[in-house]
């Protein structure tokens, strides 16, 4: 008995269960008893192509190999669950598998695993070989090794197909020399454990099973993540990345790493994440997938049933995955028609075959000329990250201004928020530099105002562009095969696969019918979290040779420190750039993204911008937007800066602490704030710099906030970091407070640092001793200040502001931590004087 040649794939991605159609039924199994005479007698060499179901080998020895051309060549498991062979990707292209197939599946298996699944390999002279020495290779058509285990052994080897679906080589000695549970591609089983070097990679597309754009795997915090590594950024979207760890439910201090499936239907994490099916406690066949839509799934079923149903999923709202519709365009669910894609108004989808490359505009807007750019609505939607910042209480006409004075401003979202220790109600404006993540539904209250060119906008304001949905009965992207040759047929097989093909194709239709008119409905759990988010990670993805490029061999040095060296290049679209090469160890690429992906959640107007990343080899190299005025330390002691730069700088760089401190993640320190890692921009508003770095450079230092070494430059260290105290975010304060100081008085963190000018070249006291002992030898207010004030400012200050600011610094460099203020009450303090300067 023949297997069944016309496998298709629609099972992978699971349909409700439907009830049997007798004459549907019937009318199957004589085409499928038809066509088994029929190739049993035309067609031998066709059935080569689908996993057989009949099982021949239990083990694979040393010297043994397995054909593609051979449909008996399948390894299968004692109890026969689970088998291991070749099962087609493409035209004539084909992967190693292990798959389901207990109940016995002639077409439809479900794929466990796969070794070659982004290297196809010919359907001709294709072979798994282990060799004698103990190696098992995939080799692709006797020309290449398109997958090995690299495995040696001295003894001899053997391969077998366990119960549990774990594909192990060992030995005679009994030593494992590999398993395919310590290298699984976007499935786990019971019992197979996800590890801090192992991770889920989703596959691109239902049919399509090559290596997708999400990852689940532990990030270097220990908590279990779900990533987008799409073709331009990265970001992780599970745990919700605007939720800290134990709001999110789980706890980071762990060392373990380790996330399992068991018989019963539990998933559990060791950052104390749990997750239950709704069938738990019944002994079923269980799989848990990372699906090629970004969600993690549970599927289960009945033993001998042939339908998985998903029993748990991670996001109840598919919209909330990101990359999921591409850049420049929202995504919408409705329970019966699915996630729907649709571009923003006056944008045109990318690729026509992939919504992963989103949208882009139909015509450039002009910079510059507002008679040439209009804002259309779109209600009820929101963008998540990428806003430039945060205005309240600011009329719609005031956000288009803001808006239309950014070159690189995409739109705005406009919405009520409340506001101030009265919470009072009031709109709020969120320039958008990237529109990402977008999503629309009608129970959101905020809404969207577009930046279009009005060469082609002839319609209303809110005028919207037709839904391009995602269409049911297929998917918008291309397979992932390989075409090779193929040999002289007669006219005898062309017919017999012009018929398979057909009643393959009819077989398909059906199926697809049913899944588009019978699909499990259900509501969204849980309503969507709204409010205020910061730019959300999303960085483009550099090589090597392309910063290289930019920066003309890394020639042309602006910068160093103890992150590392800083080069100035030009980006292929023109953009100056800063690029920095770390002084980081290696570590692997998915433990990189999740560090960067943590530093993109600290943006803020006050921080500088990331633009992208390098990790390549052993090369870790972060991209930032360029400062045209440099740095602080840079500008200090020229006359460039008047008393309301200086003033502006203060608070400015107050901002960006205190949302490092308070307003993002509570452990961020930058411990290094001096004003060397201060830049400024065109309009001398401070950019605080290197803010991530620490977290980049010294990972294991954090826990507990204690440290293991000094940090920081001399001059601007707390005293906690030379007494073994504990640190905090104090220590950033004090680094603060030497800052202002500096800035009012002109003078370096050693008053005899300026002694060209100060004439104080024997005075070895610090900065901040000296202005105490100015403070307190005084008869007045008036003449302390003036004593300390720079002279570069010719008197040209608000006496009582410049008190204010002398004093907040004096509090800021307290030597007991308790007795300095946080950042957010320097803010507080500051802006309090805002308006006056």
């Amino acid at each position: 008995m023949f297997a069944n040649p016309f496998r298709t794939w629609y099972q992978i991605y699971p349909l409700p269960k439907i009830p049997p159609c007798p004459a549907i039924l019937c009318c199957f199994h004589l085409l499928n008893f038809n066509m088994s005479i029929l190739c049993s007698l035309f067609a031998l060499s066709l059935l080569a192509s689908a996993p057989g179901s009949v099982f021949t080998l239990s083990t694979l020895t040393a010297g043994s190999s397995l054909s593609v051309e051979k449909s008996e060549d399948v390894l299968i498991s004692p109890s026969g669950i689970f088998s291991a062979g070749f099962h087609p990707v493409g035209d004539n292209a084909y992967g190693f598998a292990i798959w389901f197939n207990k109940p016995s599946c002639s077409s439809n298996c479900t794929i466990v695993w796969m070794a070659n699944r982004d290297f196809p390999v010919n359907g001709k002279s294709s072979k798994l070989l282990l060799q004698e020495n103990g190696n098992l290779i995939l080799t692709d058509a006797k020309k290449s090794t398109a997958w090995s285990t690299k495995t040696e052994s001295l003894s001899p080897s053997q391969l077998h197909l366990l119960d549990i679906g774990n594909l192990v080589l060992d030995n005679s000695e009994g030593k494992v020399l590999w398993q395919s549970f310590d290298s699984p591609t976007d499935t786990l089983l019971p019992r197979q454990p996800l590890t801090r070097d192992t991770q889920l990679v989703s596959s691109r597309g239902r049919t399509n099973l090559s290596s997708g754009f999400y990852k689940l795997f532990f990030d270097n915090d220990n908590v279990l993540s779900l990533l987008y590594d799409g073709p331009e950024i990265s970001s992780v979207y599970w745990p919700y990345p605007w939720l800290l760890s134990y709001e999110a439910g789980r706890f980071p201090y762990n060392s373990s790493r380790t996330a399992l499936l068991d018989n019963l239907g539990k998933f559990s994490s060791s950052d104390n994440f749990t997750a239950l099916s709704i069938d738990y406690g019944v002994s079923l066949q269980r799989r848990l997938t990372l699906d090629f839509d970004g969600n993690v799934r549970i599927y289960s079923r009945e033993v001998g049933g042939t339908n998985w149903i998903v029993s748990w999923q991670a996001l109840t709202e598919p919209c909330r995955v990101h990359g999921i519709c591409g850049p420049n365009s929202t995504c919408g669910y409705d329970p019966i028609t699915g996630t729907k894609c649709t571009c923003l108004p006056r944008y045109k989808m990318k690729n026509t075959t992939d919504w992963a490359y989103g949208c882009e505009p139909e015509n450039e807007v002009s910079c510059g000329n507002d008679t040439e750019t209009r804002f259309v609505l779109l209600p009820h939607a929101e963008f998540y990250g990428y806003d430039y910042g945060y205005y309240p209480n600011y009329t719609l006409r005031m956000c288009e201004t803001v808006c239309l004075g950014m070159c690189n401003c995409k739109a705005f979202q406009f919405k009520y928020i409340t506001y101030g220790s009265n919470n009072d109600l009031v709109t709020a404006c969120y320039p958008k530099i990237l529109l990402y993540n977008g999503q629309q539904w009608p129970g959101f209250e905020g809404q969207v105002y577009v930046k279009v060119s009005t060469k082609t906008l002839f319609s209303d304001i809110k005028e919207t562009t037709p839904i391009s949905g995602l269409d049911c009965s297929g998917e918008l992207v291309s397979l992932a095969g390989r075409d090779y040759p193929k040999d002289h047929e007669n006219g005898t097989l062309k017919f017999i696969r012009w018929f398979a093909t057909a009643l393959g194709a009819v077989e398909m239709v059906i199926i697809l019918f049913a899944w588009c008119f019978l699909v499990n409905s259900h509501k969204n759990s849980g309503e969507p979290r709204q409010g205020y988010h910061l730019m959300a990670a999303g960085f483009k993805r550099f090589t090597y040779s392309e910063l290289k490029q930019a920066t003309r061999n890394f020639s042309h040095e602006i910068g160093r420190g103890a992150g590392g060296i800083v080069y100035k290049g030009v980006l292929s679209d023109n953009r100056v750039a800063a690029i920095k090469l770390l002084n980081v160890a290696v570590q692997g690429e998915a433990e990189f993204l999740a560090e960067i992906s943590t530093i993109g959640k600290l943006n803020h107007m006050n921080l500088i911008e990331i633009l992208g990343y390098c990790a390549e080899g052993k090369q870790r190299l972060l991209v930032y937007e360029f400062m045209e005025h440099g740095s602080l330390a840079e500008n200090v002691s020229s006359k460039t800066l008047d008393w309301k730069k200086r003033f502006e700088i203060a608070l400015g760089t107050a901002r960006g602490l205190a949302y490092l401190h308070e307003e993002c993640l509570e452990w961020v320190l930058h411990c290094d704030v001096k004003p060397q890692n201060i830049l400024l921009d065109s309009n001398y508003q401070p950019k605080v710099s290197d803010f991530g770095l620490s977290k980049l450079l010294n990972r294991g230092d954090r826990e507990n906030t204690s440290f293991t070494g000094i940090r920081g430059t001399r001059g601007y260290m707390a005293p906690e970091w030379v007494f073994n105290l504990p640190i905090t975010s104090k220590v950033d304060v004090y680094s603060y407070g030497i800052v202002i100081l500096e800035m009012v008085t002109g003078r370096g963190p050693l008053v005899g640092s300026n002694s060209a000018q100060s004439g104080d070249e024997n005075d070895d006291r610090t900065l901040v001793a000296w202005v105490r002992d100015k403070r307190g030898t005084a008869n007045d207010n008036v003449s302390w200040i003036e004593d300390v004030i720079d002279p570069k400012l010719d008197g040209k200050y608000d006496t009582v502001k410049m008190e204010t600011l002398v004093s907040l610094a004096l509090q800021c460099v307290e030597e007991d931590k308790d007795a300095r203020p946080t950042m957010s009450k320097a803010v507080e303090m500051l802006h309090s004087h805002e308006n006056d300067v």
